[in-house]
């Protein structure tokens, strides 16, 4: 996984995967494209507003091997407490034979993890919104089991007339309650995510840029692949990069680069760029488009559909699947 490369020593690791296919197909799991979209309220609930009042979302991913997850989320406005939504996230990493030294199988288990979450968000004026999600977490693999509980708070700052928005999340706020074993406490994956979303005047294009991982600047891991030779052993060791490539490589691996354009008012073509992951996940040895992810959204009747594929690695390419509808409108 993408993840465990900057969360290593962290548990409930599965909070920062992306379900919308949306952001994924945009390279990311936080955006601040202000337009709506209840998928994008929920990793960022800063952008929730009365509009999603009805709204249900449902997300599935077809992950690696027999893991899938996914989500489902409804909007609810109260008239005088605002706009809430709730969402159910799970993850299922399939079932797992109990087997003896010699091989002999003697049963099954399954593991899993799941999260109730509730955001809620207030505008401060026209121009500034704040939004906060409360998760309960909960973990089981096989005969292990840990609670947890975690927020996220967000900001969003949006100029409707610039078509311009951008937005700051403090992801994971929180403590594992219940550990898996005892005196075993581990935290949580926290991060600090900013975005930047700009559509043009004249054209139906959307930018977006994400800063990941602001907590940590240093990403940079020993590279395996790129060998030197040391002058007094002849033996193979790892390149150290030096200067302005370690400062720009370091840099790179926070950003995401992403494009959104709607040919014509019900579909819309995405793409995305995660350096971070291609660096990671890549092999250098193999072409690849590792790193990069597309998808399109169609709005179909009083659906809206939308598909994403995300390069994660040479042997796989997950597969995303978003469908929401305003229950209002039946």
């Amino acid at each position: 996984m993408n993840f465990a490369q900057s969360e290593s020593g962290t548990t409930y690791a599965f909070l920062n995967l992306p379900y919308s296919a949306r952001s994924i197909a945009l390279g990311s799991n936080f955006l601040s494209i202000n337009d709506g979209d209840m998928n994008l309220a929920i990793e960022n609930p800063s952008l929730i507003n009365a509009n999603m009042n009805n709204e249900i979302h449902l997300n599935f991913v077809e992950y690696f091997s027999d893991i899938n997850y996914g989500s489902v989320s409804y909007g609810k406005r109260f008239e005088k407490l605002g706009t809430f939504v709730a969402s159910l996230q799970f993850i299922d990493y399939g079932e797992f034979a109990y087997a003896m030294e010699t091989g002999e199988l003697y049963g099954t288990f399954s593991a899993g993890d799941y999260a109730a979450s509730i955001g809620w968000s207030r505008a401060l004026d026209s121009t500034f919104f704040i939004g906060a999600n409360l998760k309960t977490l909960y973990s089981s693999y096989e005969s292990y089991n840990s609670f947890g509980v975690a927020v996220d708070v967000a900001a969003t700052y949006w100029l409707a007339n610039r078509k311009l928005s951008a937005s700051i999340v403090f992801r994971n706020i929180g403590t594992q309650i219940k550990p898996y074993t005892p005196n075993s406490r581990e935290p949580l994956p926290f991060e600090i995510q900013a975005a930047f979303s700009k559509e043009l005047a004249h054209l139906p294009l959307r930018f977006s840029l994400v800063l990941s991982n602001l907590q940590k600047w240093d990403l940079l891991y020993t590279d395996v692949f790129s060998q030197q030779t040391a002058a007094l052993s002849g033996t193979d060791v790892p390149a150290e990069k030096t200067g302005i490539d370690k400062f720009a490589d370091n840099l790179m691996r926070h950003i995401i680069v992403g494009a959104e354009i709607k040919p014509v008012k019900s579909l819309s073509l995405r793409l995305g760029y995660n350096y971070l992951k291609r660096k990671e996940m890549t092999i250098p040895s193999r072409l690849s488009t590792v790193g990069f992810s597309w998808g399109f959204g169609i709005h179909i009747y009083k659906f809206q559909i939308d598909y994403a594929r995300n390069a994660q690695h040479l042997s796989t390419s997950p597969n995303y699947v978003s469908i929401s509808t305003n229950l209002g409108q039946f």
